[in-house]
């Protein structure tokens, strides 16, 4: 299992960004997933204010996150096994 979070804070963050991750991670046992063993892969980013990032392509979903008022965090849980293969 594959987990990617992105996070849009309302101003610079003054920690950590692997800080939210666990709580994040803990927070869905039980109801993303019976237990947190079955991620094998986890992709964090920080999307802060007033940084210029260029998305290739967006989901309906990830766009709307990304223009949401903030904080916003998006996290995308993925089940499938293609990130598995390295080129």
């Amino acid at each position: 299992m594959s987990v990617t979070i992105f996070y849009f804070p309302p101003e610079p963050m003054q920690g950590d960004i692997d800080n939210i991750v666990k709580p994040i991670l803990d927070g869905m046992w039980g109801i993303v997933y019976p237990d947190d063993q079955v991620v094998e892969r986890v992709i964090v980013q920080k999307f802060e204010p007033d940084v210029y990032v260029e998305f290739g392509s967006l989901t309906d979903t990830l766009q709307r996150a990304a223009a949401a008022n903030r904080p916003v965090l998006y996290v995308m849980v993925d089940d499938g096994t293609g990130w598995r293969r390295v080129p």
